[in-house]
C-alpha cells in the first residue's frame, strides 16, 4: 500500500491514544492520506489539514469542508494577528510553521455504534408552524449528525468515508480530530460586523479564541454597543412571534419549537441584555458567516457550545462595527 509506513504509524498513534470508540485501521482515501502529509501545503489534503488545526488553536474555520473560502481568510487572519505573524489570510510558510507544532493527526478513526445509526433522523419541514408540531428537532441524517459532533460538513465526510450512507455499526470512519483543550474562561465577547466574527478575549485584551459568525441584516442590524450576557440556556426552546420577523408568513402565530440541533437558535442560547438579542447556535452550520440573521449574533452549534462555555452571566458584550 501506498505510505504504508505512515498510516501503519498513525494507526498505532491514533490506537494508543482513543477512546473505546475509536479503532485503528489502515484502509484510508486520497484526501485522508494527504490530509496527514506534512510535506504537502497545497490541494484539498492541504486544506483538511489547515481547517482542523485551525480549530482546534481555537480559530474556528467553521464548517471543516476543505475548501478555501472566506470562513477559512477569516480564521488565518485572527490566527495571524494573534500570533504576532504577517496578517495575509492566506496560509503561507510562517503560517503552516506556527500551526504544525501541533503535531498530532488531524484524522481520528471513529467506530459507529448501534446508537449512531439508531438516531432517531428524519427530515424537518420548512415551515415554522409545522415545526412547531414536533416533538424534538433532532438531525435529518447520520451524516448530519456526525458533521456536527467532528465540526465537518456531510459531504467532506462522505469524501473521506465513501461507504458512509450504507455503513453498519462496527465500520470505521476517518473523521476530524477537532478535540482541543478547552478554552480559557474570557473576560470579553466581542462581536465584529465588518469582518463577521466573534472574539473571545482575557482580562489583557488578549484574543483567546475567535469563531465566524453572522451577525444581522439590512433589516435587523446588529445593536452597537455594550451589553452583557443575562444567562446561559442549553437546549432552548425556541419562542417563536412572527411579530419579531420582517419576513415571517402573515398567516402565522406565535407557537413554541422544541429543543434540539435544528431548532432555529441550534443548541445553545447566550441571552444579552438587549431585549429579543442573544448568541446562538443554527441548524445550518454551512451558511455562518456568509448569510443574514435576524439581529443576532449565530454560530455553528458546537461554536455557540465553546463561547457558552468560556463565559458567565455578566462577562461585558461589545458588539462593534
Amino acid at each position: 500500500m501506498r505510505n504504508a509506513p505512515l498510516l501503519l504509524a498513525l494507526s498505532i498513534l491514533t490506537a494508543a491514544h482513543a477512546s473505546p470508540a475509536l479503532a485503528a485501521s489502515t484502509d484510508t482515501t486520497p484526501i485522508a492520506q494527504a490530509a496527514e502529509d506534512r510535506s504537502r501545503h497545497d490541494g484539498e489534503g492541504a486544506l483538511l489539514r489547515l481547517q482542523v488545526l485551525l480549530d482546534r488553536a481555537r480559530f474556528s474555520p467553521g464548517e471543516i469542508d476543505a475548501v478555501a473560502g472566506s470562513n477559512q481568510a477569516r480564521a488565518l487572519r485572527g490566527y495571524q494577528a494573534a500570533h504576532d505573524l504577517p496578517v495575509t489570510g492566506e496560509p503561507d510558510p510562517a503560517t503552516w510553521s506556527a500551526l504544525e507544532r501541533d503535531a498530532t493527526p488531524v484524522l481520528d478513526e471513529y467506530r459507529l455504534t448501534e446508537a449512531d445509526l439508531a438516531g432517531p433522523y428524519r427530515e424537518l419541514p420548512e415551515d415554522a408552524m409545522d415545526k412547531a408540531k414536533l416533538d424534538a428537532l433532532g438531525h435529518a441524517s447520520l451524516a448530519e449528525a456526525l458533521g456536527e459532533r467532528f465540526h465537518a460538513s456531510p459531504a467532506l465526510l462522505r469524501r473521506l468515508n465513501p461507504e458512509l450512507d450504507r455503513a453498519t455499526a462496527g465500520t470505521v470512519l476517518k473523521v476530524p480530530a477537532v478535540a482541543g483543550p478547552a478554552t480559557a474562561r474570557a473576560a470579553r465577547v466581542v462581536v465584529d460586523r465588518s469582518e463577521s466574527v466573534l472574539r473571545l478575549l482575557d482580562d489583557g485584551g488578549r484574543v483567546l479564541a475567535q469563531y465566524p459568525a453572522s451577525t444581522g441584516s439590512e433589516h435587523d442590524p446588529l445593536p452597537i454597543g455594550d451589553w452583557s450576557i443575562v444567562t446561559v440556556v442549553e437546549n432552548p426552546t425556541f419562542h417563536y412571534n412572527p411579530e419579531l420577523f420582517w419576513d415571517a408568513d402573515p398567516k402565522h402565530e406565535k407557537a413554541t419549537l422544541a429543543p434540539g440541533p435544528n431548532n432555529p437558535v441550534g443548541s445553545v442560547w447566550i441571552d444579552l441584555s438587549k431585549p429579543h438579542y442573544g448568541i446562538h447556535g443554527t441548524p445550518e452550520p454551512a451558511s455562518v458567516g456568509k448569510a443574514q440573521s435576524h439581529g443576532c449574533i449565530r454560530l455553528t452549534n458546537w461554536d455557540a457550545k465553546a463561547v457558552a462555555a468560556a463565559v458567565d452571566a455578566n462577562v461585558p458584550v461589545t458588539l462593534q462595527e
